[in-house]
Formats: C-alpha cells, sequence, structure tokens
C-alpha cells in the first residue's frame, strides 16, 4: 500500500496549497490512502465543515484534528455525522466524535487510522497509550487482517512522547506520525518492527512565519509578556509537507518512509513514484 500524510494545516494558504496538489499527488505517487491533519485549517484555529468538504473532495480520505478540535463549534455537529474526520481518542467518554475511523479503499482494502493526543505540556487528557493498546487490540493487521494498513497520529508537544509512542507500536502498526508543532523533523525512517515514523510530520502552510502565523505579532508575545492582539496565520505561499510511505503488502508493516515537501521556502523533497 502507498499512503500519505500530510502534517497541520495552517490557514487559507495552507487550505488552499493542500487542495491544490492533493489530486497531482494521488495520481504521481500511486496512493492508496491520504490522511491529513486539519485543526489549524481555519484561520489557524479549528476546522469549518464547508473546509472539510473541501479536503474531502481534493482527495483526502481520513482528516485528523487535535487540540484545537472544537474551536470552530460548528464542527461538533459535523464531527458526528462524518466517520472520516476523528480528534484524539484519549478524550474524556462522551466527548463529540471518533478517535479512530476504518477507510475503505478503493481497491477493496481497508485501513485504520487512529489519533491521540500527547499529555506532556499539553491538556491533561486520558492515557494515550492504552488508548492506542485498546484500540488495536479489535484489529488485525495483514493481507488476511480486518485491515491492511494502520495509521496513528500522536498529537503532542514532547518529541521523547512521540518517540515512545512509535517505539512502543512498533511492528503492530504501518505508520506513527507526530504532529503539532509544525515543524518537519529530519528523523523519518522505518522501526526495526517495520513500523514508519517521523517525529513531526511539518505543517503545510507558510513557513515565513511563525509556526504558521504572522511574525509580529507572534514574535511580540515573546518581547511583552501581556495579553496582545490575536494570532493570524501567515498567508504567502505555503509549502506542503508530508511523509510518503510504502507498505509489504504481505505484513502491512513499512519498507519505505520519505518526506514530501513541495513549494513554499523549505527545500523540496519528492518520492520516487
Amino acid at each position: 500500500m502507498r499512503l500519505l500524510f500530510l502534517g497541520d494545516i495552517v490557514g487559507r494558504s495552507g487550505r488552499d496549497a493542500v487542495a491544490a496538489a492533493l489530486p497531482a499527488l494521488r495520481r504521481d505517487l500511486r496512493l492508496n490512502l491520504v490522511v491529513v491533519n486539519a485543526e489549524n485549517a481555519s484561520h489557524g484555529f479549528g476546522l469549518a465543515p464547508e473546509m472539510a468538504r473541501a479536503l474531502f473532495a481534493a482527495g483526502a480520505d481520513v482528516l485528523t484534528l487535535g487540540n484545537h478540535a472544537w474551536d470552530r463549534k460548528e464542527i461538533i455537529p459535523f464531527i458526528a455525522e462524518e466517520p472520516r474526520l476523528i480528534r484524539p481518542m484519549n478524550y474524556a467518554p462522551g466527548t463529540p466524535g471518533q478517535g479512530a475511523a476504518v477507510a475503505s479503499l478503493h481497491d477493496g482494502r481497508r485501513a485504520l487510522v487512529i489519533q491521540v493526543m500527547g499529555r506532556l505540556f499539553m491538556e491533561p487528557l486520558d492515557d494515550p497509550f492504552r488508548a492506542v493498546q485498546g484500540e488495536l487490540a479489535k484489529h488485525s493487521l495483514g493481507p488476511q487482517g480486518s485491515v491492511q494498513a494502520v495509521v496513528i497520529d500522536i498529537h503532542a508537544e514532547a518529541t521523547s512522547e512521540k518517540q515512545a509512542m512509535a517505539h512502543s507500536f512498533d511492528g503492530r502498526a504501518s505508520l506513527v506520525i507526530g504532529t503539532h508543532t509544525h515543524v518537519p523533523s529530519a528523523d523519518h525512517r522505518v522501526l526495526p518492527g517495520g513500523t514508519a515514523f517521523q517525529t513531526d510530520a511539518g505543517m503545510c502552510g507558510d513557513y515565513d512565519s511563525v509556526i504558521g502565523m504572522q511574525k509580529g505579532g507572534a514574535s511580540l508575545r515573546f518581547w511583552r509578556k501581556v495579553p496582545a492582539e490575536r494570532l493570524a496565520p501567515a498567508e504567502a505561499e505555503a509549502t506542503v509537507c508530508g511523509l510518503f510511505v510504502e507498505t509489504d503488502d504481505a505484513t502491512g508493516l513499512a519498507v519505505r518512509a520519505e518526506p514530501v515537501r513541495l513549494g513554499g521556502s523549505l527545500s523540496p523533497a519528492m518520492p520516487a513514484a
């Protein structure tokens, strides 16, 4: 299976870049599955339903959220009706939406996508490790299993927590990918047990910014520890950032992991088709 995970979309420039790039990426990389983190798509804070629909129409199979999941209140009824949009699984029971989705692919195969949120320097949610363990216990990975790929998005601040998640489930997931910090890490690899991993996928947004936000207002918050104007996303040309993974059809585990960086101000990277 050939899959692509794209990091946090930030603002209009990120949305427009992803929507423009996805059809060609699906074609040129012969992708079976596309997962996109979209929690900052709406002016940097949350996701509006019409934006989710546009990303699905462009070629996303599953959208994930994060700590800004509820910033747009209209997402609450939408997430209850749209199984392809998931939020962190380790929110308390009764939280709207689901933390996992099984995507049915065009060729008949199925892929499990899980999202959890870290707890170091983040909200004090339930244990993300036990949440993933419980969900994986419901599924078997492999050609004859209930799913043929497993993707885990860990939305977390601490690199240590993301890496611990990957090593904990090495050999049980096709991909463990970090989101939230908006900067692509250079450690993409396939772990010894066959799980692809990258500490952070980066963002799909304008990198002439402070993690996607306009430089002036964001920098001023560090100079002056007083309330400031609301942050606004930078809106110059965006870089589409993510990770391409190819799995072994016999196991569902990864055999290749390569970065994707397209457009904008970062150095380009594109896997060989």
